[in-house]
């Protein structure tokens, strides 16, 4: 297998940018959200919770930067693979006929994951946080269900995408 693939500029497009927007604003939000909650939290917030969504373990409020952290050296690591997709894996040989459109494909669907991370690692925090001033606030018995469904179902979805649009590209 050669890894050497065709390297070309993949501009952005209008969906690429707010799929960016959405995603940075939400992390600067978390970001802004865990310094002006920081000083009113007890002691002690919740840092795991159960397959009910219940909290059962706590620890030292510092934690609460933890996911934000995480989210962040995340959210920068993925933006950084986008900027070479002739790295990434593709279920076909990339020339110049695909390598636009299979790259484009790649960076869009790096960005989504980029953004569902920060979603989820937001939601998380927000979680974390409003447990801990004991607003009855869980994940709730449907989170896991859904984080582990989508992490099967999607990348399920965006491979028969891709093999679909690359059939269609051969046929046609």
């Amino acid at each position: 297998m050669s890894l050497s693939r065709l390297k070309i500029n993949v501009p952005m497009e209008s969906f690429d940018y707010v799929i960016e927007l959405i995603s940075i604003t939400l992390l600067i939000l978390t970001w802004c959200y865990c310094i002006y909650i920081y000083s009113d939290l007890p002691e002690q917030i919740p840092i795991h919770f159960n397959g009910a969504g219940e909290p059962d373990n706590y620890s030292n409020k510092n934690l609460v930067w933890l996911l934000p952290a995480i989210g962040t050296l995340l959210y920068f690591g993925i933006f950084t693979l986008t900027k070479y997709p002739h790295l990434h894996n593709y279920m076909i040989n990339i020339d110049n006929s695909n390598a636009l459109k299979n790259y484009r494909y790649s960076i869009r669907t790096l960005r989504i994951v980029n953004l569902l991370c920060t979603v989820l690692f937001a939601y998380i925090t927000y979680i974390i946080v409003q447990s801990a001033f004991n607003n009855e606030a869980n994940l709730g018995r449907w989170f896991m269900p859904i984080v582990i469904g989508c992490s099967i179902i999607l990348p399920i979805i965006l491979a028969v995408y891709q093999k679909k649009m690359n059939k269609k590209n051969t046929n046609g």
